[in-house]
């Protein structure tokens, strides 16, 4: 069974990726293995970012906000946290590229964050999900 992902824009397919190693041609599997391995340190950042329970409740917080905005004390009343862990886990979203401070104290999830956000938690949950299925069948 060949699986593949593709990205896909206005019904236009932008790529698409082999979901199993045997399904690509040996010097393209080569090229991605070695672009993996160039781009460790910004996928680390993005990993790191969302590898914690706090940035992952004040993340989705951020998303149910219309304009996905909130200030400093919004993230301590409605997650219950103190200052030094607000702090301290702003700053770790920032570092992943996935959150932005617009002012003193309000921070903002940037279009691309969201969608890293979406990507990691969304599309990734649902992805492993139907691997699961398809192996179980």
């Amino acid at each position: 069974m060949k699986l593949k992902l593709q990205l896909v824009r206005d019904g236009e397919v932008l790529f698409d990726i082999p979901l199993s190693p045997t399904d690509w041609p040996k010097e393209q599997l080569e090229n991605e293995l070695e672009a993996l391995g160039d781009d460790f340190q910004r996928f680390s950042k993005i990993f790191d970012a969302l590898c914690h329970e706090t940035r992952l409740r004040m993340m989705k917080r951020l998303m149910e906000e219309d304009d996905r905005t909130m200030n400093f004390a919004d993230f301590m009343r409605d997650l219950n946290l103190n200052p030094k862990i607000v702090w301290e886990n702003t700053r770790k979203l920032r570092e992943g590229g996935l959150l932005e401070k617009v002012d003193r104290g309000i921070y903002r999830c940037s279009d691309f964050g969201q969608r890293r956000f979406i990507l990691i938690s969304f599309a990734f949950r649902r992805l492993i999900e139907a691997l699961e299925e398809i192996e179980n069948y």
